[in-house]
């Protein structure tokens, strides 16, 4: 029962998560580089962030939860079998979100201003494929597609 309601919660953040990136890469973002108004990102992420940053926290709990039901923490990065190798590359994608939020929060969004929609651009691009590579990930351990 309990991986079950792990499944319903990671669902629903990965829901909220990989929707939100989607609209912003689609619609806010070519906005934005096609006016060099940054605040149309800034405005979005702003009201994104109340539902997105728990969404994501959600995401890592119910995630670590999950992985360790499915996989020993001892054997996370042994990738001797498909189970080892998901757990593993969803770890490693989480490393990577995490390293993408920090430099943008640190580096980016402080100095932010018409000139660096491309810098903040690429970071928004990059955080959208890796919640897509979470997706795919995640559906595999269901689905077998890995």
């Amino acid at each position: 029962m309990e991986l079950k309601i792990l499944i319903i919660l990671h669902t629903l953040g990965a829901t909220v998560w990989i929707g939100g990136h989607l609209i912003l890469t689609a619609t806010f973002l070519p906005r934005a580089w096609k006016s060099g108004d940054h605040k149309i990102i800034t405005v979005f992420e702003e009201s994104f962030e109340r539902i997105g940053i728990p969404s994501l926290l959600v995401q890592v709990i119910t995630g670590l939860r999950m992985a360790t039901i499915y996989v020993p923490f001892s054997d996370w990065f042994d990738f001797s079998d498909a189970l080892s190798r998901l757990v593993s590359f969803k770890i490693i994608l989480l490393v990577c979100t995490i390293a993408l939020a920090v430099h943008a929060r640190f580096f980016i969004i402080p100095k932010l201003d018409d000139t660096k929609i491309p810098l903040l651009g690429s970071h928004i691009i990059a955080v959208t494929v890796i919640s897509l590579l979470f997706l795919v990930t995640g559906l595999s351990f269901r689905l077998g597609i890995l």
